[in-house]
């Protein structure tokens, strides 16, 4: 159920947005490409894990009871804030980074908390998945996501660092990035 929604508010913000603006709004650089379809194996791999039950690979992190709990917990919030991304960028939303196409720089609703909450709705819904099914595998490829999501934040900064030079800077300087990548100390755009 979770997914549908996932997905399905994903698919609606791009079809809308696309009639209104009557542009592309999928960028055609290779970390959005290389990352959709990362992204998309780990929801194939969740997927399949619960439809056929495979007990290869089965983890005990928590008792299943505290297990569906948190995972759903994560999962809710994975809608919530997904939700609140696609709304509060309204016409700035892009799929991957489009240079030919001028967006505002949203500072405000859930982006005065993070500057990638997008992104951490994916990190949730990944950490949800494992949480809930308990498998190597998907704890494996939750943590190798963090390093694909890392690469396509660093792609859009770099971007709106170009395209909005003085504002993106005060809003880099009052705003972090999401927990994932605050394992690396990257703080200026290079």
């Amino acid at each position: 159920m979770h997914l549908i929604i996932f997905q399905g508010m994903f698919i609606a913000k791009n079809i809308t947005l696309g009639r209104k603006i009557k542009k592309s709004i999928r960028g055609k650089n290779i970390e959005a490409t290389i990352s959709i379809i990362y992204f998309s194996l780990i929801i194939v791999v969740a997927l399949s894990i619960s439809i056929f039950d495979v007990s290869f690979g089965k983890i005990q992190l928590v008792q299943n009871s505290i297990a569906i709990n948190i995972g759903l917990a994560l999962l809710v919030s994975s809608l919530i804030i997904s939700a609140a991304s696609l709304i509060n960028l309204g016409d700035s939303w892009r799929v991957g980074v489009l240079e030919d196409q001028e967006t505002k720089l949203v500072t405000s609703g859930i982006y005065r908390v993070t500057r990638n909450p997008y992104f951490v709705s994916y990190l949730l819904m990944f950490a949800g998945y494992t949480v809930i099914l308990q498998y190597l595998l998907l704890l494996s490829l939750a943590i190798i996501a963090i390093f694909f999501v890392h690469n396509m934040i660093l792609k859009e900064e770099k971007y709106l660092f170009t395209a909005h030079p003085g504002d993106f800077t005060d809003y880099k300087n009052k705003t972090p990035r999401h927990q994932g990548t605050s394992l690396y100390n990257y703080r200026n755009i290079q």
